[in-house]
């Protein structure tokens, strides 16, 4: 895999501003719900619903610590669940808290219409809700914190070209994620407005895509392979959205010989995700700091635990349009951070990540090389 001269690329403000006491992927657990059974509902308390834990780690190990952190920093009793990938149990997760009354309800969506469904009912029980890390296109929340996933789509676009070079004709496999995620279509959009130009003039060629449902691993892989085998074995470079699908992509590619000689895109900078690209296996991956997303998500809870709506209106920095609903959604959209091999002692110094859960064995000699300690 070719490298690159560029350390990093930063959207928006820059690197400062997306890594200055972010701590985003420090390896953590627990949360309110770790080992001891939630406290009973207060006046002050706000519920948080996260997807699952299959498509990637980040949610028990990153988002709950975090959440919990920032809204008990808020005076908030945090009440956080994981549905565990089961749409079933997203949905009653809902009930039993808008039953219990919370003040609000965070809601991170295994899907747009589960989320969307989830708000209307939350609406109608007078309680704001608040659309965590992805869009429920089609609901009725007013206020949305994220990433800028464009952007994010962007850098990833901008990390396979520096992976990918210059050679005309190259092949490109791209594995995107889940249709029934709007964060997903907007990362497309972001990968198109990098390479559509290189794709128009057949300076790239797309031989297989394909959107994977639930942002699955295994069926990754598996697509992943099809396509390769189809294409007599040849990949000049693997557009992929997110860590935990390149991961799966990486092990085919060990499988044929490939590991190694094409670069890999994905997002999340999961300790995996790190190791990957300090082996070689991967070429980048997209840092997103996600206490700067919990932390914005507590003082917008806070506002409408208050019921002060200018206060919330008043964190907001953009508005996001909604195209299902044909509205726009007050929002909170942060920057993330491209990260190559050269520049991963950035995240590590930054507390995005443990020197010691990407550093060891195979990975050891690079940290060394780079000074990560």
């Amino acid at each position: 895999m070719r490298g690159t001269g560029m350390a990093l690329v930063a959207t928006g403000a820059g690197l400062a501003l997306a890594l200055a006491g972010c701590g985003a992927n420090s390896s953590g657990g627990g949360g309110s719900n770790s080992g001891a059974p939630a406290p009973p509902p207060s006046a002050g308390t706000v519920g948080v619903i996260l997807p699952d834990t299959a498509s990637s780690v980040r949610y028990e190990s990153f988002d709950r610590p975090y959440l919990d952190q920032a809204l008990r920093a808020e005076g908030l009793n945090p009440d956080i669940e994981n549905a565990q990938g089961d749409v079933q149990k997203f949905s009653q997760l809902a009930d039993g808290m808008i039953n219990n009354g919370v003040k609000v309800l965070i809601i991170d969506g295994l899907n747009t219409d589960v989320g969307a469904a989830v708000s209307r009912k939350a609406q109608a029980a007078g309680i704001p809700t608040i659309d965590y890390d992805r869009l429920n296109l089609g609901g009725v929340s007013a206020y949305y914190v994220s990433f800028d996933s464009t952007k994010i789509g962007e850098l990833q676009g901008q990390g396979l070209v520096q992976g990918v070079g210059d050679k005309q004709g190259a092949n490109i496999i791209e594995i995107q994620g889940a249709a029934t995620d709007n964060n997903a279509t907007l990362v497309i959009d972001g990968q198109q407005q990098v390479l559509k130009p290189k794709y128009d003039s057949g300076a790239y060629k797309v031989v297989g895509s394909q959107r994977i449902p639930d942002w699955n691993n295994q069926q990754a892989g598996v697509t992943f392979e099809q396509f390769l085998t189809a294409n007599g074995g040849r990949t000049d470079g693997v557009l992929v959205a997110n860590d935990g699908m390149a991961g799966a992509v990486v092990t085919v590619l060990k499988k044929t010989g490939l590991a190694g000689k094409v670069p890999v895109t994905g997002q999340d900078a999961t300790p995996e995700g790190l190791r990957a690209i300090l082996r070689g296996d991967m070429f980048m991956t997209v840092f997103k700091p996600i206490k700067q997303e919990a932390d914005a998500t507590a003082k917008l809870a806070a506002a409408l635990a208050k019921g002060d709506k200018a206060a919330a209106d008043a964190q907001t920095t953009a508005v996001t349009q909604d195209t299902k609903a044909n509205r726009q959604v007050r929002s909170v959209l942060l920057n993330s951070v491209l990260v190559t091999k050269n520049n991963v002692k950035q995240v590590v110094d930054a507390g995005g990540a443990k020197a010691s859960d990407i550093c060891g064995g195979d990975t050891q000699a690079a940290c060394d090389q780079l000074g990560i300690k």
